[in-house]
Protein backbone atom coordinates (compact mmCIF):
# COMPACT_ATOMS: atom_id res chain seq x y z
CA UNK A 1 0.00 0.00 0.00
CA UNK A 2 1.51 3.69 -0.95
CA UNK A 3 -0.19 6.69 0.80
CA UNK A 4 -0.42 9.93 -1.12
CA UNK A 5 3.51 10.83 -0.89
CA UNK A 6 4.87 7.75 -2.48
CA UNK A 7 5.96 5.96 1.30
CA UNK A 8 5.41 1.77 1.16
CA UNK A 9 3.27 1.11 4.54
CA UNK A 10 4.15 -2.53 5.29
CA UNK A 11 4.67 -2.05 8.99
CA UNK A 12 1.52 -2.20 11.86
CA UNK A 13 1.92 -2.12 14.89
CA UNK A 14 -1.07 -3.59 16.70
CA UNK A 15 -1.77 -2.53 20.58
CA UNK A 16 -3.71 -5.97 21.92
CA UNK A 17 -4.13 -3.76 25.53
CA UNK A 18 -4.67 -0.57 26.36
CA UNK A 19 -3.63 -2.01 30.15
CA UNK A 20 -0.48 -1.81 32.02
CA UNK A 21 1.40 -3.16 34.96
CA UNK A 22 3.41 -0.44 35.07
CA UNK A 23 3.60 3.34 35.65
CA UNK A 24 6.49 4.80 33.70
CA UNK A 25 6.72 7.95 34.30
CA UNK A 26 6.87 9.72 30.66
CA UNK A 27 3.45 7.63 30.07
CA UNK A 28 0.59 7.04 32.45
CA UNK A 29 2.31 7.97 36.09
CA UNK A 30 -0.58 10.52 36.58
CA UNK A 31 -3.22 7.44 36.49
CA UNK A 32 -4.65 5.22 38.55
CA UNK A 33 -5.20 1.70 37.61
CA UNK A 34 -6.03 0.53 33.89
CA UNK A 35 -9.78 -0.92 33.50
CA UNK A 36 -10.32 -3.25 31.80
CA UNK A 37 -11.78 -1.50 28.22
CA UNK A 38 -13.50 -3.19 25.35
CA UNK A 39 -10.40 -4.95 23.48
CA UNK A 40 -10.82 -6.53 20.26
CA UNK A 41 -11.11 -10.32 19.85
CA UNK A 42 -8.44 -12.79 19.01
CA UNK A 43 -10.77 -13.45 16.16
CA UNK A 44 -10.85 -10.09 15.44
CA UNK A 45 -7.19 -9.37 15.75
CA UNK A 46 -6.61 -11.83 13.04
CA UNK A 47 -9.34 -10.88 10.67
CA UNK A 48 -7.94 -7.60 10.34
CA UNK A 49 -4.13 -8.49 10.38
CA UNK A 50 -5.67 -10.78 7.46
CA UNK A 51 -6.61 -8.03 5.35
CA UNK A 52 -3.73 -5.60 6.33
CA UNK A 53 -1.48 -8.62 4.90
CA UNK A 54 -3.33 -8.93 1.84
CA UNK A 55 -2.87 -5.45 1.20
CA UNK A 56 0.79 -5.99 1.39
CA UNK A 57 1.49 -5.52 5.37
CA UNK A 58 4.58 -7.73 5.80
CA UNK A 59 5.42 -6.73 9.86
CA UNK A 60 3.62 -7.00 13.02
CA UNK A 61 4.78 -5.48 16.29
CA UNK A 62 1.83 -6.58 19.15
CA UNK A 63 2.69 -3.69 21.62
CA UNK A 64 0.57 -2.59 24.78
CA UNK A 65 -0.19 -1.92 27.40
CA UNK A 66 1.65 -4.50 28.28
CA UNK A 67 0.56 -7.64 25.78
CA UNK A 68 1.37 -10.26 28.08
CA UNK A 69 -1.63 -8.69 30.35
CA UNK A 70 -3.67 -10.95 27.27
CA UNK A 71 -4.75 -14.22 28.61
CA UNK A 72 -5.11 -14.81 24.73
CA UNK A 73 -1.69 -13.54 23.88
CA UNK A 74 -0.26 -17.24 23.11
CA UNK A 75 -3.06 -17.85 20.58
CA UNK A 76 -2.74 -14.47 18.91
CA UNK A 77 0.63 -14.66 18.80
CA UNK A 78 -0.14 -18.46 16.86
CA UNK A 79 -2.89 -16.61 15.00
CA UNK A 80 -1.41 -13.74 13.42
CA UNK A 81 2.16 -15.80 12.71
CA UNK A 82 0.18 -18.10 10.72
CA UNK A 83 -1.50 -15.16 8.14
CA UNK A 84 0.60 -15.44 5.00
CA UNK A 85 2.97 -12.58 4.06
CA UNK A 86 3.50 -11.57 7.68
CA UNK A 87 7.09 -12.49 7.51
CA UNK A 88 8.02 -11.21 10.99
CA UNK A 89 6.32 -10.95 14.17
CA UNK A 90 7.68 -9.30 16.74
CA UNK A 91 6.65 -7.96 20.51
CA UNK A 92 7.24 -5.01 22.63
CA UNK A 93 7.05 -6.10 26.37
CA UNK A 94 8.01 -4.64 29.94
CA UNK A 95 9.39 -8.18 31.04
CA UNK A 96 7.24 -8.58 33.97
CA UNK A 97 5.78 -11.72 33.07
CA UNK A 98 8.30 -12.67 30.66
CA UNK A 99 9.79 -14.88 32.72
CA UNK A 100 8.96 -18.38 31.59
CA UNK A 101 7.05 -17.39 29.08
CA UNK A 102 10.31 -16.73 26.06
CA UNK A 103 10.04 -20.24 24.85
CA UNK A 104 6.56 -20.79 24.72
CA UNK A 105 6.23 -17.61 22.63
CA UNK A 106 8.82 -18.18 20.07
CA UNK A 107 7.00 -21.56 20.14
CA UNK A 108 3.91 -20.15 19.02
CA UNK A 109 5.16 -18.05 16.26
CA UNK A 110 6.79 -14.94 17.77
CA UNK A 111 10.06 -13.70 16.21
CA UNK A 112 11.42 -11.56 18.58
CA UNK A 113 11.10 -8.79 21.46
CA UNK A 114 11.56 -5.51 22.17
CA UNK A 115 12.43 -4.78 26.59
CA UNK A 116 11.62 -1.51 27.71
CA UNK A 117 14.36 -0.38 30.26
CA UNK A 118 15.11 2.63 31.60
CA UNK A 119 17.59 2.21 34.17
CA UNK A 120 20.16 -0.03 35.42
CA UNK A 121 19.45 1.07 39.04
CA UNK A 122 17.44 -1.38 40.92
CA UNK A 123 15.81 1.94 42.75
CA UNK A 124 16.21 3.97 40.18
CA UNK A 125 14.17 1.93 37.55
CA UNK A 126 11.39 0.93 40.58
CA UNK A 127 10.62 4.64 40.54
CA UNK A 128 10.58 5.54 36.68
CA UNK A 129 8.30 2.65 36.19
CA UNK A 130 7.21 0.71 39.38
CA UNK A 131 8.37 -2.23 38.03
CA UNK A 132 11.03 -4.87 39.02
CA UNK A 133 14.44 -4.95 37.52
CA UNK A 134 15.52 -8.12 38.08
CA UNK A 135 12.76 -9.41 35.96
CA UNK A 136 14.10 -7.77 33.32
CA UNK A 137 17.10 -8.91 33.09
CA UNK A 138 15.98 -12.75 33.33
CA UNK A 139 13.32 -11.52 30.11
CA UNK A 140 16.11 -10.48 28.37
CA UNK A 141 18.38 -13.74 29.28
CA UNK A 142 15.47 -15.91 28.19
CA UNK A 143 14.57 -14.41 25.03
CA UNK A 144 18.68 -14.58 23.86
CA UNK A 145 18.37 -18.33 25.25
CA UNK A 146 14.86 -19.03 23.26
CA UNK A 147 15.96 -17.08 20.06
CA UNK A 148 13.17 -14.24 20.22
CA UNK A 149 16.47 -12.24 18.42
CA UNK A 150 17.65 -9.79 17.79
CA UNK A 151 16.84 -8.75 21.49
CA UNK A 152 15.87 -5.00 21.33
CA UNK A 153 16.43 -3.15 24.57
CA UNK A 154 14.20 0.24 24.60
CA UNK A 155 15.72 3.08 26.42
CA UNK A 156 13.52 6.19 26.95
CA UNK A 157 16.06 9.08 28.26
CA UNK A 158 14.79 11.71 30.96
CA UNK A 159 17.29 14.60 31.72
CA UNK A 160 18.43 14.49 35.30
CA UNK A 161 16.77 11.17 35.92
CA UNK A 162 18.55 8.59 33.68
CA UNK A 163 20.82 10.34 31.02
CA UNK A 164 24.21 9.53 33.64
CA UNK A 165 22.89 5.57 32.88
CA UNK A 166 23.80 6.25 28.67
CA UNK A 167 27.57 4.65 28.57
CA UNK A 168 26.51 2.09 31.39
CA UNK A 169 23.93 1.09 28.82
CA UNK A 170 26.19 0.71 26.15
CA UNK A 171 28.44 -1.70 27.68
CA UNK A 172 25.24 -3.96 27.46
CA UNK A 173 26.34 -4.45 24.06
CA UNK A 174 29.87 -5.71 24.98
CA UNK A 175 29.80 -9.14 25.91
CA UNK A 176 25.63 -9.56 24.39
CA UNK A 177 24.43 -9.41 21.29
CA UNK A 178 22.01 -6.88 22.68
CA UNK A 179 20.38 -3.34 20.62
CA UNK A 180 20.28 -0.93 23.33
CA UNK A 181 18.19 1.92 21.66
CA UNK A 182 18.01 5.47 23.30
CA UNK A 183 14.68 7.27 22.24
CA UNK A 184 14.07 10.70 22.67
CA UNK A 185 11.40 12.03 25.08
CA UNK A 186 7.64 12.69 23.22
CA UNK A 187 5.20 14.54 24.51
CA UNK A 188 2.47 12.03 24.95
CA UNK A 189 2.64 12.22 29.17
CA UNK A 190 2.40 14.62 31.18
CA UNK A 191 6.45 14.63 31.54
CA UNK A 192 6.78 14.69 27.59
CA UNK A 193 5.39 18.10 28.23
CA UNK A 194 8.35 19.61 29.31
CA UNK A 195 10.93 19.99 26.34
CA UNK A 196 13.49 20.77 28.94
CA UNK A 197 13.76 17.49 29.89
CA UNK A 198 14.22 16.45 26.42
CA UNK A 199 17.97 14.51 25.90
CA UNK A 200 18.99 15.69 22.40
CA UNK A 201 20.05 12.26 20.83
CA UNK A 202 22.48 13.59 18.38
CA UNK A 203 24.31 15.43 21.40
CA UNK A 204 24.70 12.16 22.60
CA UNK A 205 26.27 10.68 19.48
CA UNK A 206 28.36 13.31 19.13
CA UNK A 207 30.06 13.09 22.21
CA UNK A 208 31.03 9.64 21.60
CA UNK A 209 33.17 9.44 18.73
CA UNK A 210 34.01 5.72 19.38
CA UNK A 211 30.60 4.69 18.26
CA UNK A 212 30.95 4.07 14.33
CA UNK A 213 28.10 4.04 12.02
CA UNK A 214 26.78 0.82 10.90
CA UNK A 215 24.29 0.15 8.08
CA UNK A 216 20.88 -0.23 8.58
CA UNK A 217 19.07 -3.76 8.99
CA UNK A 218 16.24 -2.41 6.70
CA UNK A 219 16.11 0.58 4.72
CA UNK A 220 12.59 2.10 6.63
CA UNK A 221 14.26 1.51 10.32
CA UNK A 222 13.85 4.43 12.71
CA UNK A 223 16.95 4.13 14.57
CA UNK A 224 20.40 5.17 13.92
CA UNK A 225 22.56 2.41 14.54
CA UNK A 226 26.36 2.44 15.83
CA UNK A 227 29.19 -0.28 16.94
CA UNK A 228 31.65 -0.39 19.40
CA UNK A 229 34.68 -1.75 17.83
CA UNK A 230 35.23 -5.15 19.16
CA UNK A 231 31.41 -5.11 20.90
CA UNK A 232 28.77 -7.49 19.93
CA UNK A 233 25.82 -5.55 20.26
CA UNK A 234 24.68 -2.07 18.71
CA UNK A 235 23.86 0.80 19.92
CA UNK A 236 20.85 2.93 18.26
CA UNK A 237 19.35 5.84 18.57
CA UNK A 238 15.38 6.78 17.61
CA UNK A 239 15.01 10.73 17.13
CA UNK A 240 11.94 11.85 16.36
CA UNK A 241 13.03 15.47 17.36
CA UNK A 242 16.34 15.89 16.11
CA UNK A 243 16.70 13.30 13.62
CA UNK A 244 13.10 13.03 12.22
CA UNK A 245 12.38 10.16 10.02
CA UNK A 246 8.81 10.57 8.75
CA UNK A 247 9.92 10.57 5.21
CA UNK A 248 10.35 6.97 5.48
CA UNK A 249 7.71 6.16 7.80
CA UNK A 250 5.97 2.94 6.70
CA UNK A 251 3.89 1.92 9.41
CA UNK A 252 0.31 2.33 11.31
CA UNK A 253 -1.18 1.86 14.38
CA UNK A 254 -4.27 -0.52 15.24
CA UNK A 255 -5.17 0.22 18.92
CA UNK A 256 -6.85 -2.25 21.19
CA UNK A 257 -10.45 -0.81 21.17
CA UNK A 258 -11.00 -1.37 16.77
CA UNK A 259 -9.86 2.51 15.99
CA UNK A 260 -6.90 3.01 13.34
CA UNK A 261 -4.12 5.64 13.91
CA UNK A 262 -2.52 6.96 11.60
CA UNK A 263 0.71 8.65 13.13
CA UNK A 264 1.76 8.50 16.85
CA UNK A 265 2.07 11.98 16.71
CA UNK A 266 -1.40 13.20 15.18
CA UNK A 267 -4.51 12.86 17.15
CA UNK A 268 -6.57 12.03 14.40
CA UNK A 269 -7.76 8.24 14.39
CA UNK A 270 -10.44 5.83 12.25
CA UNK A 271 -12.48 3.00 13.78
CA UNK A 272 -12.80 0.10 11.67
CA UNK A 273 -15.81 -2.17 13.68
CA UNK A 274 -18.67 -1.19 10.97
CA UNK A 275 -16.28 -2.11 8.50
CA UNK A 276 -15.01 -5.26 10.13
CA UNK A 277 -18.58 -5.93 10.55
CA UNK A 278 -19.42 -5.32 7.30
CA UNK A 279 -17.04 -7.84 5.27
CA UNK A 280 -13.41 -7.98 4.51
CA UNK A 281 -14.29 -5.92 0.99
CA UNK A 282 -15.79 -3.03 3.29
CA UNK A 283 -12.55 -3.45 5.63
CA UNK A 284 -10.17 -2.98 3.01
CA UNK A 285 -11.79 0.04 1.07
CA UNK A 286 -11.21 1.62 4.31
CA UNK A 287 -8.07 0.74 5.26
CA UNK A 288 -6.78 1.94 1.29
CA UNK A 289 -8.38 5.20 1.67
CA UNK A 290 -6.80 5.63 5.37
CA UNK A 291 -3.65 4.81 4.46
CA UNK A 292 -3.50 7.06 1.22
CA UNK A 293 -4.65 9.84 3.56
CA UNK A 294 -1.57 9.04 6.13
CA UNK A 295 -0.41 12.46 7.43
CA UNK A 296 3.29 13.73 6.23
CA UNK A 297 4.85 14.13 9.69
CA UNK A 298 3.84 14.23 13.17
CA UNK A 299 3.03 17.18 14.91
CA UNK A 300 5.66 17.15 18.04
CA UNK A 301 7.74 19.87 16.20
CA UNK A 302 4.54 21.95 17.33
CA UNK A 303 2.74 22.85 20.77
CA UNK A 304 1.59 18.98 20.54
CA UNK A 305 -0.93 17.95 22.92
CA UNK A 306 -1.79 14.07 22.95
CA UNK A 307 -5.53 12.97 23.34
CA UNK A 308 -4.38 9.52 24.48
CA UNK A 309 -1.08 8.64 26.38
CA UNK A 310 1.44 5.72 24.91
CA UNK A 311 0.00 2.88 26.62
CA UNK A 312 -3.31 3.60 24.67
CA UNK A 313 -1.95 4.50 21.50
CA UNK A 314 0.55 1.88 21.24
CA UNK A 315 4.22 2.10 21.32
Amino acid sequence: MLDQFGRRIDYLRVSVTERCNLRCTYCRAEEGDCPKQRELSTDEFTRIVRVFADLGVRKVRLTGGEPLLRKDIMEIVSNISSIEGIRELSMTTNAQQLDGRARLLKAAGLDRVNISMDSLKPERFKAMCGGNLDLVFKGIEESMDAGLTPVKVNVVLVKGRNDDEVDDFIELTRDRPLDVRFIELMPLGELGQHGSLRVNNADLVNARPHLKPLEPRYASQPSRDYQVEGYLGRVGFISPHSQKFCRSCNRVRLMSDGNLRMCLGDNSEISLLEALNSGEDALKQLLIEAIYNKPAQHEFDRPFIPNKNMSKIGG
